[in-house]
């Protein structure tokens, strides 16, 4: 019986991921193909990337940057909406916009005499909206693991250590609890 749990255990770590990869991607393929008014299958998702592109190709060219910002200014102003679509754009943005965030990995000391180090990006290495703060603070922001969220710090410039480490592994890392491996860059 103990091997039998234990290779079901084993069966379970090796299943699991790819189960509920192919899970959520099946979920979204049959979302996007849900949109195409064709009864084709697989052609909502070609449409759904082709309009998306399309959408992209309008407002790069034929749309000015003064009716986007007055799009987003009429959007801001609309209290609970404005909370949600500056988060979503600015995540979004982090991710594939010009000011990508996360590129920077870190140590972060957070406290004075303490030997225990976060692993976090940064995301503003000149933070000075608050006149109170005497010293240059950098804003890093460490993600929870398993968990899609994290805190954000404002820490002393020197309390931050980069590391030599691609940004992809050291998030992947700290979302997984410190379990997944992470390579030296070359």
């Amino acid at each position: 019986m103990k091997k039998f749990a234990k290779y079901f255990f084993q069966g379970i770590v090796v299943l699991a991921p790819v189960t509920i990869t192919l899970y959520v991607l099946i979920e979204v393929f049959i979302f996007m193909d849900s949109l195409n008014p064709f009864n084709i299958p697989g052609a909502g998702v070609v449409l759904t990337c082709i309009a998306i592109a399309l959408v992209g190709f309008i407002v790069r060219n034929y749309i000015s940057d003064r009716i986007i910002e007055w799009i987003e200014l009429q959007i801001k102003k609309a209290p609970l909406v404005s909370i949600i679509y500056t988060a979503v754009q600015d995540l979004l943005k982090s991710f594939v916009g010009d000011r990508q965030s996360f590129k920077k990995p870190v140590l972060v000391k957070l406290y004075e005499n303490s030997e225990i180090r976060r692993l976090g990006f940064i995301t503003n290495d000149n933070f000075t909206k608050m006149p109170e703060l005497k010293e240059q603070y950098i804003t890093v922001y460490c993600p929870h693991s398993y968990n899609i969220s994290g805190n954000v710090f404002l820490v002393p410039a020197h309390y931050v250590q980069p590391v030599d480490l691609k940004a992809s592994d050291v998030m992947k890392y700290t979302v997984s609890g410190g379990v997944t491996q992470i390579e030296k860059n070359n």
